[in-house]
């Protein structure tokens, strides 16, 4: 039994890589013009960056091969055998493979077991029509079953700002893709289908009269039985005109869509057009992109304040009976700034407002609301711990910055976001400069704001009985009335676990 196993997993391996091969050779008319999720072009710098990480990454690939290739009988067998999905509310991350050019298979490695660290069950894997991207895909598959892994899945999300989707021949490399990771160990399967997504498509006709028609033929007739739920933007009293998707996934609901707080009332909309089919809710901390009209021509925020990322995960706990998939928005979008994985990708042009903006204190806040989604309880909490995040510069101030100041700016004020966790009652000291304040806080999950109102770095305290706890400064959380540019990015730091 052992050898058969063996076996299978070494033709995993041969499948996969013949699997990118063959996309490679079917798309090879295909122009490497695509970036990921609504940017319809690449400047030639980006192009080059590109290309040239990609070819790095595949000189590292046939070393991450060989290097996993060692541990088949060990690791790889066991996978093969136990991998079983079974939790009823799932959460997903969504991953942007247009942004991995530079991975190897050792690249996915390290941000599966990041992601299930944090109680992340699956990637959906957004990807485009890019050659190189076929070949991303293989090596996520390749590395979620030579980790330690065996519980942690992916599924393809097509990126349909990418796909061309008019003429029946366009429906060919979705299929091929379909058919190619159906059965991998790996693959999240629901209700005994293999999940399919995608990144808009409410316009994808695939040379048919319908989009319903055109999505059956595409994601349905003849291929494996699927459970399609794709990110259709289109108004949810239209849902029954598209018996083809088994669910929807709410891209937009992650963020209120004004100047005011999140709610469940889109949500809502959506279950009710639903007819009981599944629901995929986004959830997503901040929002914020900085091109210019020379570029990309993306330039806004959505609102984020009052604990965005918090309230959100606390309002899909609370409707946890209804809300089947959470979809985590996203892993490594740098380009809008809603990134909650290590910056270590490719980036489109975003280090002006990315780098030096870490947000990995947001995982380990978001494994707490991940345990009370999936059990229905809050877990206990054994330490004291404090999330900090806000901007570095005031809203309303001017910079010298040739990209203008971003759309909807007045959305935003200026505060210190936290989050504490407290074992037991204390007292929680949030510091900028003058601005200092002391809260008497319960045991338990507690919100606090401080305003930010002059250049200032940012400190905090737990007190309990007289002793300090938790003394927190962190590094480069710096509030500057005078801001060097229009950078509305959060900085996020969290005390130590």
């Amino acid at each position: 039994m052992r050898a058969e196993v063996f076996l299978s997993a070494v033709l995993y391996v041969l499948a996969s890589t013949l699997l990118s091969f063959s996309f490679a050779s079917a798309k090879r008319d295909i122009s490497l013009s695509h970036l990921p999720r609504r940017h319809s072009r690449l400047s030639a710098s980006a192009k080059r960056s590109n290309a040239d990480a990609a070819e790095s990454s595949a000189e590292r690939h046939e070393s991450d091969t060989s290097r996993v290739g060692s541990n088949l009988n060990a690791t790889w067998a066991q996978k093969i055998e136990t991998r079983q999905f079974s939790s009823q509310n799932i959460v997903v991350a969504h991953h942007v493979v247009g942004f991995t050019a530079n991975y190897g298979i050792g690249d996915w490695a390290n941000d599966i077991a990041l992601a299930q660290s944090k109680g992340i069950d699956a990637f959906a894997l957004n990807f485009g029509p890019d050659n190189w991207e076929a070949v991303q895909i293989s090596n996520a598959y390749i590395a979620s079953i030579t980790t330690t892994s065996s519980q942690f899945k992916l599924f393809l999300s097509f990126d349909m700002s990418s796909f061309p989707c008019q003429n029946p021949g366009d429906a060919a490399i979705i299929r091929q893709f379909i058919n190619g990771y159906n059965g991998h160990p790996a693959q999240l399967v629901v209700d005994g289908r293999m999940v399919v997504s995608t990144f808009s498509g409410e316009g994808c006709m695939f040379g048919t009269g319908n989009v319903n028609q055109g999505w059956e033929n595409t994601v349905k007739s003849g291929l494996p039985a699927t459970y399609f739920i794709p990110a259709f933007f289109m108004n949810p009293d239209q849902f029954g005109n598209y018996p083809v998707a088994d669910g929807m996934f709410n891209w937009n609901a992650a963020w209120p869509q004004g100047d005011f707080d999140i709610d469940f009332s889109v949500d809502q909309q959506w279950l009710n057009n639903l007819g009981g089919r599944g629901y995929m809710a986004g959830v997503s901390p901040w929002f914020f992109t900085h091109y210019s009209p020379q570029s990309f021509n993306k330039n806004w925020i959505y609102r984020s304040d009052d604990w965005l990322f918090a309230a959100r995960w606390e309002e899909v706990i609370q409707n946890r009976g209804s809300v089947r998939f959470v979809q985590v928005e996203t892993w490594n979008d740098y380009s809008e700034s809603h990134y909650v994985g290590p910056i270590e990708g490719v980036q489109p042009g975003s280090q002006a407002w990315v780098d030096g903006f870490d947000h990995l204190g947001w995982l380990d806040l978001m494994k707490y609301y991940i345990t009370a989604f999936k059990t229905g309880s809050y877990p206990p909490i054994t330490k004291d711990r404090i999330f900090l995040w806000g901007r570095l510069y005031p809203a309303a101030a001017n910079a010298p910055d040739p990209v203008a100041k971003p759309n909807n700016w007045q959305w935003t004020d200026d505060f210190l976001w936290a989050v504490v966790l407290l074992p037991s009652p204390g007292s929680v000291t949030l510091t900028c400069g003058p601005n200092s304040q002391t809260f008497s806080v319960s045991a338990g999950l507690s919100k606090l704001k401080l305003p930010f109102t002059t250049s200032c770095s940012v400190s905090s305290q737990i007190v309990r009985n007289g002793v300090t706890t938790v003394s927190f400064n962190p590094p480069g959380f710096n509030f500057n009335t005078n801001p060097p540019s229009y950078n509305f990015n959060a900085f996020v730091a969290a005390s130590p676990a």
